[in-house]
C-alpha cells in the first residue's frame, strides 16, 4: 500500500481559475491539429517562430496539437546514464525542462504556446495548470490520476491482489522565452510502450508508464484531443479553431 495517495485533481477546489492562467475574457487560444506525424526540428523550429510573434504581439496564444515519428528527446536535467539504447530512435537534445522522454505514434503532444505577461508570470501555476488539464481530461474517460510531490507528470495508481503500483500516463515539459511558454504535455493514448524502454523515462527507473489503451480504455485521438479540449478550457480559457504553426 502507498504511504500517502495520489494528489487527486486540484480543479474541483483550488485551481489554477483563482490565479490569472485563467483567462476566461481574453481573446482565445488557437487550438491547431497537425495532420500526421510531425518531425522534431521543424516543430521546434515552428514553435520558436510562433513564440516570438506572441511576444512581439503579432500572434495569438497557440495549443497546437501533433504526433511525432518515434524519437527520443533529452531536457536540459538529463543524464546521460539515462540513454539505455541510444541507437533506438533518433535522440533530440532540447531546451525544454525535465529529463529524457519519448515521443511516437500513439502519443497526443501538445505544444503550448501562452503568454504568461498577461497570465500572472508565475511558472509554478502554469505547470500546476498543465497538470489540472491533463488530470481533468483523464477524467473524462474515467480515469483518476494526480500528481505526486518530487515528480513531475501525471500518475495513475494502479492495484491488484496483494499489490499496488504507480505509472506514468503523461509527461510535462516546458520553456519559457521572454515570459511565452512552449513544449507542453504527452498524453500516452495507445503507443508502443515498449518503446519507452531504451530510456529512464524522466530519471524514474522505480516506476512504469502506462496509457489509455493499457489501462484498458480504447479511445482514438480524436476523442483524446476532445477530452484535452473541455478540460483546457475550464483550466485556461475559450479556445478558436486556428491553423497548424510552420
Amino acid at each position: 500500500m502507498l504511504a500517502d495517495p495520489l494528489n487527486p485533481a486540484r480543479s474541483a477546489t483550488d485551481s489554477p481559475n483563482e490565479s490569472r492562467v485563467f483567462q476566461p475574457d481574453g481573446p482565445p487560444v488557437e487550438w491547431a491539429v497537425a495532420p500526421g506525424y510531425v518531425d522534431y526540428e521543424p516543430a521546434v523550429a515552428a514553435m520558436e517562430a510562433r513564440v516570438a510573434a506572441i511576444a512581439a504581439g503579432e500572434a495569438a496564444e497557440l495549443v497546437w496539437l501533433l504526433e511525432h515519428p518515434p524519437l527520443y528527446t533529452a531536457g536540459v536535467s538529463s543524464k546521460d546514464d539515462d540513454l539505455l539504447d541510444a541507437g533506438r530512435f533518433p535522440v533530440h537534445r532540447t531546451g525544454r525542462g525535465g529529463q529524457f522522454t519519448y515521443h511516437g505514434p500513439g502519443q497526443r503532444v501538445a505544444y503550448v504556446m501562452l503568454d504568461l505577461n498577461r497570465r500572472g508570470r508565475d511558472v509554478r501555476a502554469l505547470v500546476r495548470g498543465l497538470e489540472d488539464w491533463i488530470i481533468g481530461a483523464l477524467g473524462e474517460f474515467g480515469v483518476e490520476a494526480g500528481v505526486r510531490e518530487g515528480r513531475v507528470g501525471v500518475w495513475v495508481e494502479r492495484k491488484g491482489a496483494g499489490w499496488s503500483r504507480e505509472d506514468k500516463i503523461a509527461a510535462i515539459g516546458v520553456k519559457v522565452r521572454r515570459w511565452v511558454t512552449f513544449h507542453g504535455i504527452s498524453l500516452n493514448v495507445e503507443p508502443d510502450l515498449d518503446h519507452f524502454g531504451g530510456i529512464v523515462p524522466c530519471g524514474i527507473s522505480e516506476h512504469g508508464v502506462t496509457s489509455l489503451l493499457d489501462l484498458g480504455i480504447t479511445a482514438s485521438m480524436d476523442e483524446a484531443d476532445a477530452a484535452l479540449k473541455a478540460s483546457f478550457q475550464r483550466v485556461f480559457g475559450p479556445v478558436a479553431p486556428g491553423p497548424s504553426p510552420g
